[in-house]
């Protein structure tokens, strides 16, 4: 199925419903987990990620299928590695192919029992829940932030706590902080000094709470008013100050000419000017999944633009770097590799090699889906291949985009 994307008219005004954070969700749901909380939390994300994590947590199975769900893949190895009994963990074609072993190392080390299924260091796993001990580890912090982010989880609740020193560059760290910042309002402390996180051995608070919209869902609305003529948009539940790192688009978009402040239900955008940068430099690495929004409306703005910190955007759903060179060429722009890591574009368009209608793979990744279809404000008529794979994070995107005038048809 493909949906063709189109709009008649460019100015955008409107209420938009976020979905709630799904990074949140899932981090919350793990706690609430360990803690034997009978709480739901409030505002739980409706997205498939967030029901893939409370189907596991509330089955009475001992095999579990994830899907193409990482988050959930990475905190539920953890998480299972302490909890009596014998788990099968496993995913689509796709998780397979994404590395888990240093997640797995570091958890043999506190006395996890983790045995892969099919290739070594990848899933599925066969995991023996088991009480396990706390100490001092060495991760590398360059990888993943998940694999981090789950040993953290369930720090407090390991015999004498956990020390983690963190090797190499940190990427992700916003996440890290988030999850970090999450565990104090459970009533968590911890101490990150350096490169070395402590999580002293203690008991998560039982509490009620509600989870706040989703700032990476947010970015497709502010790449929206960036490429509209005029935009007001009011975006529901979004929170400023936020946990979440992904809210530092609200300053990044302010060099696009448009405002943020604060609104009786939440946040709204508007569109002041047409300004844009002459040059594009972001270092993606607190904030990777920002890098999809900010090519594309780059290229429709024609903003050369230099991208670094994207180390981990080729164990993503899909290979992200891949992906957005491959898309992008369908309009007459050539991206480039400087370094690893790093995404590159001159600002030039080679309207010979451009396609008339383009049709956007999506490549199982929902940020494709996201981030492409506001191309249509650029005077661009294009389809979306498996536009469903929005549900992943945001599953009434297709109808919100409807609300503010986009013409979406199936093909």
């Amino acid at each position: 199925m493909r949906y063709k994307i189109q709009i008649d008219k460019k100015n955008l005004s409107g209420k938009i419903d976020l979905p709630a954070s799904k990074s949140i969700s899932n981090r919350v749901m793990i706690i609430n987990a360990l803690n034997f909380s009978l709480y739901r939390a409030g505002n739980l994300s409706d997205c498939d990620d967030t029901r893939v994590m409370e189907q596991v947590l509330d089955s009475n199975s001992s095999q579990f299928d994830i899907g193409h769900a990482g988050t959930a893949m990475r905190f539920l190895t953890a998480f299972l590695s302490k909890i009596a009994g014998q788990w099968i963990l496993t995913g689509s074609a796709r998780m397979k192919q994404r590395p888990i072993g240093i997640l797995v190392d570091a958890l043999r080390k506190l006395g996890a029992k983790i045995e892969y299924l099919e290739k070594e260091g990848f899933p599925p796993l066969r995991i023996w829940g088991t009480h396990l001990k706390g100490g001092r580890l060495e991760i590398d912090g360059s990888v993943s932030s998940q694999y981090i982010t789950a040993l953290l989880l369930i720090a407090p609740t390991l015999e004498h706590g956990l020390t983690l020193k963190l090797l190499n560059p940190i990427l992700s760290e916003s996440y890290i902080r988030l999850t970090l910042g999450l565990m104090s309002r459970f009533g968590i402390t911890w101490h990150w000094a350096g490169n070395t996180i402590r999580v002293p051995e203690q008991d998560y608070l039982v509490q009620p709470f509600t989870i706040e919209s989703d700032w990476s869902a947010a970015s497709y609305w502010y790449e929206a008013v960036a490429l509209a003529e005029k935009a007001e948009l009011e975006l529901l539940h979004l929170e400023l100050p936020s946990l979440q790192g992904d809210s530092i688009i609200s300053h990044w978009f302010e060099d696009f000419g448009i405002k943020t402040r604060e609104d009786t239900n939440g946040l709204r955008i508007i569109k002041q000017s047409n300004q844009c940068p002459a040059e594009v430099k972001i270092n993606f690495s607190g904030n990777p999944d920002m890098t999809q929004t900010m090519a594309v409306l780059c290229m429709a703005k024609k903003i050369p633009f230099h991208f670094t910190g994207l180390e981990t955007l080729k164990i993503k759903e899909t290979d992200r770097i891949l992906a957005l060179k491959k898309e992008l060429a369908k309009f007459g722009a050539f991206l480039t590799e400087p370094k690893n890591g790093e995404l590159a574009w001159n600002g030039q368009i080679q309207n010979s090699q451009a396609q008339k209608n383009p049709v956007i793979a999506t490549y199982n990744d929902h940020r494709m889906a996201l981030a492409f279809a506001p191309l249509a404000l650029a005077g661009v008529t294009l389809q979306i291949e498996n536009p469903m794979v929005v549900t992943k994070s945001y599953p009434h995107y297709w109808a919100d985009l409807q609300k503010t005038g986009f013409l979406i048809s199936e093909v």
